[in-house]
């Protein structure tokens, strides 16, 4: 994949792997998914699906969930 993204009708699987604090089983430490079009880079990619895996661990709301990816996203943008 280049680094403009994923624009094809190519499918393309990004594995996560958990935070070094996660406490979860073995069965449920990597997980996949299935990005089918991004306009961003791989490591932007993978550091996006890592801040959602740990909001809906954190949070069983939708509003909860998309209010800690904003808080996430604002923080690494201001530190920038």
């Amino acid at each position: 994949m280049n680094g403009a993204g994923n624009r094809g009708n190519e499918h393309e699987a990004l594995v996560a792997k958990p935070f070094a604090n996660d406490r979860k089983s073995a069965a449920t430490a990597a997980r996949k998914f299935i990005i089918k079009s991004a306009d961003i880079g791989e490591d932007v990619q993978k550091e996006v699906v890592d801040m959602a895996i740990a909001a809906f661990e954190k949070h069983n709301v939708e509003k909860d969930v998309a209010e800690y990816i904003k808080k996430e996203f604002n923080k690494k943008i201001d530190s920038n």
